[in-house]
């Protein structure tokens, strides 16, 4: 079965681009497709999709407040939020209400879909820069004595997502397993004493 994904834009244009990239790749569909939070919030929890590409900037509700909802009525849907803002307060609104991804609307159509595939095995997909941005959040407000208990290939796991790689980067990068790298940042999230990504952005970028 290909992987159903669902749009929430309010620029047409863009919608349509989407939906095209994701029909003319093997294994995705583009399920459906909705100009505004409200009408996402009408058709999502009957259309069910594996993941929903979710903007920002939509008039009326904005796309944070929709996921936040969406996440309460599909709990297992995977969000991926895909927008022009690259400023911390939109990450953190984003990821601590519920959004497993934070791409830049420039993202590239094969980074797109890689990105899709990457959250769907349970990866949080983000544009290098904006990686960077969270992780050095993260190591700045991670106390010292934490830190130290980190060992040292948790130290280079993190280091690597501080300059924007991602999960399958790091694994080709260490030459060990996508599955290991989980392992690691699971151990570091319980060393730094947060149970999640999400936790980790909400205890540290609240600093």
């Amino acid at each position: 079965m290909p992987t159903s994904v669902s749009i929430v834009e309010d620029n047409e244009k863009l919608r349509g681009t989407l939906a095209r990239v994701l029909n003319r790749a093997e294994g995705f569909r583009c399920l459906s497709q909705f100009p505004d939070a409200e009408e996402a919030l009408k058709g999502l929890p009957a259309a069910k999709p594996d993941v929903v590409l979710m903007d920002i900037n939509l008039p009326g509700m904005n796309g944070v407040e929709c996921v936040r909802q969406l996440k309460k009525l599909l709990p297992d849907v995977q969000i991926i939020m895909l927008t022009v803002y690259e400023d911390t307060e939109n990450i953190f609104e984003a990821l601590a209400a519920g959004a497993s991804g934070y791409l830049l609307k420039r993202t590239t159509s094969a980074e797109l879909l890689s990105a899709i595939r990457d959250v769907l095995r349970g990866g949080s997909p983000m544009t290098a820069h904006i990686a960077r941005k969270v992780v050095q959040s993260f190591q700045k407000n991670a106390s010292a004595q934490s830190a130290e208990n980190l060992s040292e290939r948790e130290q280079q796991v993190l280091d690597l997502l501080s300059h924007g790689l991602m999960y399958k980067e790091i694994a080709e990068k260490l030459q060990i397993s996508y599955e290991t790298v989980h392992t690691y940042i699971r151990r570091i999230y319980e060393k730094l004493r947060v149970r999640t990504r999400t936790e980790a952005v909400a205890k540290f970028l609240r600093q």
